[in-house]
């Protein structure tokens, strides 16, 4: 976890992420606006009154075009990275020192044209693709390879193929 020195008082935000699973096993990446050579997961905010699974399908469907998954497994702790110093000012108004996360585990259920990165007005994925779960740590950002590595371990069990008769 990156340690924070002047932003340390500050809360984390609540959020969710998601570790979308293929029926190859793969995970699905996307590459942010900005940030060309580093890939992240799917995530984002629990708004006020909204629970981390109503959050987790919101951000699917915002972030990638669809809810078309079904749950595999829900890790039972919340995940915190601090952002670094740097970012803190230009994230989330400056209230936030990172973000504490729950993540959850999906199998993706339809096919990679139901994937649509501009389903909504403010695309947050340029471009997406799948993944060997191991490659994870190597094409996060720094501060989050830390989640990433829990993440890894916690649902390394599902990044195995599936049968598409299941």
């Amino acid at each position: 976890m990156h340690e924070t020195t002047k932003y340390s008082h500050l809360p984390y935000r609540r959020g969710v992420g998601i570790t979308l699973f293929n029926k190859e096993g793969k995970v699905f990446v996307g590459a942010r606006f900005g940030s060309p050579d580093r890939w992240q997961m799917p995530q984002g905010g629990i708004e006020e009154n909204e629970d981390p699974l109503e959050a987790v399908f919101r951000e699917m469907e915002e972030e990638i075009g669809t809810r078309n998954a079904e749950i595999l497994e829900t890790l039972n702790t919340w995940l915190h990275y601090d952002v670094p110093d740097y970012l803190v000012p230009k994230l989330w108004d400056g209230k936030y020192r990172g973000q504490k996360q729950k993540w959850i585990a999906f199998r993706f259920l339809g096919e990679d044209s139901d994937i649509k990165l501009d389903a909504f007005d403010k695309p947050e994925f340029k471009e997406w693709k799948w993944v060997e779960i191991e490659e994870l740590i190597d094409i996060a950002m720094p501060f989050k390879r830390h989640a990433y590595e829990h993440i890894m371990r916690s649902f390394q069990q599902h990044a195995i193929p599936t049968d598409d008769d299941e």
